[in-house]
Formats: structure tokens, C-alpha cells, sequence
């Protein structure tokens, strides 16, 4: 009797063929060394032709697999069996001449922590193509996409696959081809897309909030349209060392990146490093040691600069600014953790004087408070030592003092408090003038 969706799945339990020291072994003595798994029961065989026999029927929402949970010994024996013919098996997109072959049909199939990794899955389909989409119910589109939440998918070959709105949080797609493949909606929240390659993937509107793309590849013909990279659950995505390869970042809404999904409230952005880094516990709960902090601001400040250079080269010269002066930010952290006070504070000088030379107006208001500042002083000079002045005749005098031009009425000597007060005040405008003309000389000709 066919097996019914969600019971357990049946497997032989025997140990590998005579003369072989595990089943890999076996496999890979037969042409097929991407398997691993001791073949399926001739029951479950049986059910899976079954199901595999089922005609798809979209306006039904009704799929071969559908709602079926799925194993790797389940996906193994359907790769070996797939299409019959001349030419059966996996897709092999090493030859060109099978590109156009349909790949496995996995919609609506259950692989929730399936461990799929190395498979060869070129062209499978796991969701609705764009033309099947576009008359579809949402509900439909939702149906169709199979679950693959927490599915481990390490180095596997998904190229073309069509994973459209497929549920694919915290998956491990590390170091997986997915060249050309079309991931519209996919959700892939806190995935790890570490070094995975994405040369020519869609992902226009894919939710990647808390996803590790760490050099991953991407090209100019990947798709980024209005790609979510952060919320206020999973954080930002991680993109330190990503390889963009003439990405378009132009179709990246940076702005609607910082909205959270809570009220649509506008919320900082912080890169996946930055978070990693600010925390003071490691996911053991457990303190950090100091050298780890140390590497995680580190790394930290390498994908803002690395991200903001990219940004910067592409014209989106705001977007940039953002992240250079999260970048100065995170590099006074290192800072302080080294131990450097001296220049941990000296950065911090430069950050509240004027904001790196991304923020202009702080060095507009730090002249106007030591301006107002030093005015005030002299006229509390003045309450007990003469000469006695009016307050526009000591906002003047603290203007000059300042750039280092002050002038002092006849009566009054180099020795007198207010001599040294307009001293001090020039040093101060002294250093607060190198630092404007420092910021942004490096902010401007850095460019």
C-alpha cells in the first residue's frame, strides 16, 4: 500500500553491497558519485513513481510532491530515475546539450532540514516560473513553492533552478551554484550564501535580512531589484568580501532597507558584521574574549569600507558617505580595543568636531558653541576686571580670538586673564580649523 504524506519514510537499513566499504563507494564505482545514502525500500520506490506520475495541474494547486516530505535518499532515487529515454538521470549542466532538459519537479514538496548538499539539481523546479506566476493566485504562487527551510544545500548544483517565493531561511546554500537561477520572493532570511555563486540569478524582491553573503559572486547580470536586505527581526545582511562583479546596486532601495517590518518604523542600518560585533556574547551566551571582539570590529569595518567604496564607484555617493562613516565609527572601536587611547580618542575629537567630514553641520555648531562659549567668558571677566565690555563687543572679540587675530584695548598687557582666555581660544580655533580643513580634504579628494 502506497505510503500516505507525512508518515515516515522506509528505508532498507543494510550495510553496502559485498566488496565495498560504504555506499558512496559504491555509488562512485557506478558513475554516480554524488549519492550517499542507502537505496530506498521497493515501497517507497513504488510511491514515488506514483507520485512522480501525477500530472501537475496549477489552477489546483495540485503537484507530484506536494506536501510530501522528502529525504536525500528520496531525491537520490529521483535523480537516478529521472526521465527515462535516451538521456535519463540529473541534469548534467557541464554538457551544454542538457541545459535545456526540465530538472526535478519539487513543488510544494516538504525538505525542511533535507540534507541535499553536492546534488546535482540543475533546473529543478521548486516554485512557479515567472509566466506560470503571472496567472496565478498569491495563494497559488504559495503553494507551489516547496519549503526548504533550515535545507542544506552546500555546494549543490542549482543553476536555472527555479526556487521563485521558495522558503529558504537559514538554509546552508554555502558555496552553491546558483548561476542563472531564479529566486523572485525566495525567502532567505539568516541563509548562509557564503561564497555562493550568483552570477546572472534573479532576485528581485528576495528577502536576505540576516543572510551571510560573504564572497559570494555575483555579475552584472545579476538581478537586485528592490532586494530586502534588512528588517528589524534578522538585522542586515552580512556583505563583507562579496565579489559584485559589476552588480547594479542602483536597484537596491537603500533607503527602504531601513525600514522595519514593525509599523514600517525606519531603522538604523548596521551591516551583519556590526551586529555580530556589538554583541558582548557569542551565541553560546557566553563573553566574548577580547581578540575576538577585536577580529569581529575588524571585519566590521572592512565591509562598510569594502560596501561603500562599491557604492561610490556606482554614483551612489549619499548611500557611500553612510557607510565610510560607519566604517570610521567601528575603526575608534578597534581602536579602544587595542588598547590605542590616545588615538581612540583623538578619532572620537574628530567625530564630534566634524562628524569624519560626513557630517558638516557638527563643525558649524562646534564653532558656534566655542564661539558663544568664549564670549561668555569674557563678559564674566569683565564683571571683575575692567576693560568692561557689552556682549556684541565680546562676541567680536571671541570671533577674532578665534582665527587667531584677536586684539585687545590699549590698557590691557599680555599678563591679564582675558589675554590668556583669547590665547586659549585661539589654540582651541586653531585645532577645530585643521580638522575642518583635514575631514574634508580626505573625504572630498578621496573620492
Amino acid at each position: 500500500m502506497a505510503m500516505q504524506q507525512g508518515q515516515s519514510v522506509p528505508t532498507e537499513e543494510h550495510h553496502a553491497p559485498e566488496g565495498y566499504s560504504s555506499w558512496p563507494s559504491y555509488w562512485d564505482a557506478h558513475g554516480q558519485p554524488w549519492r550517499t545514502e542507502p537505496g530506498i525500500s521497493q515501497q517507497r520506490q513504488r510511491f514515488l513513481a506514483e507520485r512522480r506520475a501525477i500530472q501537475p495541474d496549477i489552477a489546483r494547486g495540485l503537484y507530484p510532491f506536494s506536501g510530501v516530505a522528502l529525504t536525500r535518499a528520496d531525491v537520490e532515487w529521483l535523480l537516478t530515475t529521472h526521465e527515462g529515454g535516451g538521456i535519463h538521470g540529473p541534469v548534467d549542466w557541464m554538457d551544454i546539450n542538457q541545459r535545456t532538459r526540465q530538472g526535478l519537479d519539487l513543488r510544494g514538496a516538504q525538505l525542511q532540514r533535507a540534507v541535499l548538499s553536492e546534488l546535482p539539481l540543475a533546473r529543478v523546479q521548486c516554485g512557479l516560473d515567472l509566466a506560470e506566476w503571472g496567472n496565478t493566485s498569491t495563494e497559488g504562487v504559495d503553494a507551489a513553492a516547496a519549503d526548504m527551510e533550515h535545507c542544506l544545500l552546500v555546494a549543490s548544483h542549482l543553476e536555472e533552478a527555479c526556487l521563485n517565493r521558495v522558503q529558504l531561511q537559514r538554509a546552508d546554500v554555502a558555496a552553491a551554484h546558483l548561476e542563472g537561477a531564479a529566486l523572485v520572493e525566495a525567502h532567505l532570511e539568516q541563509a548562509d550564501l557564503f561564497g555562493a555563486h550568483l552570477e546572472g540569478a534573479i532576485l528581485t524582491g528576495a528577502y536576505l535580512a540576516g543572510a551571510k553573503l560573504d564572497t559570494a559572486y555575483l555579475d552584472s547580470s545579476t538581478n537586485l531589484t528592490n532586494v530586502s536586505l534588512g528588517n528589524d527581526i534578522f538585522g542586515f545582511a552580512h556583505l563583507g568580501r562579496v565579489r559584485w562583479g559589476g552588480a547594479d546596486l542602483s536597484a537596491i532601495s537603500w533607503s527602504q532597507a531601513r525600514k522595519g517590518v514593525r509599523r514600517n518604523r525606519p531603522i538604523a542600518v548596521v551591516l551583519g558584521e556590526e551586529r555580530v560585533a556589538r554583541a558582548s556574547q557569542d551565541l553560546n551566551n557566553r563573553p566574548k574574549l577580547r581578540r575576538t571582539r577585536l577580529g569581529e570590529y575588524e571585519a566590521a569595518v572592512r565591509a562598510n569600507h569594502q560596501l561603500a567604496v562599491v557604492l561610490r564607484e556606482q554614483g551612489l555617493s549619499e548611500d557611500a558617505d553612510r557607510f565610510a562613516y560607519k566604517a570610521q565609527l567601528l575603526q575608534r572601536q578597534v581602536l579602544w580595543q587595542q588598547g590605542r587611547l590616545g588615538a581612540a580618542l583623538g578619532s572620537l575629537f574628530l567625530d564630534l568636531v566634524a562628524g569624519y567630514g560626513y557630517r558638516p553641520l557638527r563643525s558649524f555648531i562646534a564653532y558656534v558653541v566655542i564661539i558663544c562659549a568664549f564670549a561668555g567668558a569674557y563678559l564674566l571677566n569683565a564683571q571683575f576686571a575692567a576693560p568692561h565690555l557689552t556682549w556684541d563687543e565680546a562676541l567680536v572679540l571671541s570671533i577674532s580670538s578665534f582665527h587667531g587675530r584677536g586684539f585687545f584695548p590699549s590698557d590691557i598687557s599680555l599678563g591679564d586673564t582675558l589675554a590668556r582666555v583669547a590665547a586659549v581660544e585661539a589654540i582651541v580655533g586653531l585645532l577645530i580649523e585643521i580638522t575642518f580643513i583635514a575631514t574634508f580634504t580626505q573625504r572630498y579628494l578621496s573620492r
